[in-house]
């Protein structure tokens, strides 16, 4: 974990985030996206960034090491009577898995809902990721359900957890 500073996304992050889209998408199937990346232009990107700023109940850190982002975390604050809960959304670079990042962002997630009033994460995460289920039960996350089929890549159907953490009683 040498090198790895981990800072809230500022918009001029934008361009980074973007090629890190590409980057890990490319790795892996685990995400909703592939080597396309997000569909998005640099200033939707920066405007996105923004929006998630402005929101008290939202968040995205970004883990950098030489000018280059490795791995993020989000939280998007849910509205109106579910605004006790956040969804979370994390990535790590291939070659950053297995050696704490994961963690480390989580723990930072966990960090700031507790500081800003939100009682419940959800996520939804591959049901045959267990590296990344592992991580969120060491964290305290359950297994509340399954979504059959939320992914199809080619011809394969994929099935999710339906994960949440409970931080009413922490």
């Amino acid at each position: 974990m040498d090198n790895i500073i981990i800072k809230e996304a500022a918009p001029e992050d934008a361009l980074a985030r973007i090629e890190y889209s590409k980057k890990i998408g490319s790795e892996t199937d685990n995400l909703s996206f592939g080597a396309e990346g997000f569909p998005i232009s640099v200033e939707g990107e920066e405007e996105y960034i923004r929006s998630v700023l402005k929101d008290e109940r939202s968040c995205s850190f970004f883990a950098w090491r030489d000018k280059e982002i490795i791995g993020d975390v989000s939280l998007t604050g849910m509205q109106r009577r579910m605004n006790h809960r956040a969804e979370l959304g994390i990535t790590v670079l291939k070659s950053e898995w297995n050696k704490g990042l994961g963690s480390r962002l989580l723990e930072i997630a966990i960090e700031y809902v507790k500081s800003h009033g939100i009682e419940i994460i959800n996520l939804e995460v591959r049901s045959d990721n267990f590296r990344a289920i592992h991580v969120y039960e060491k964290y305290g996350f359950r297994k509340i359900g399954a979504s059959p089929a939320y992914f199809k890549i080619g011809d394969s159907y994929i099935d999710f957890d339906i994960m949440y953490l409970d931080l009413r009683n922490n």
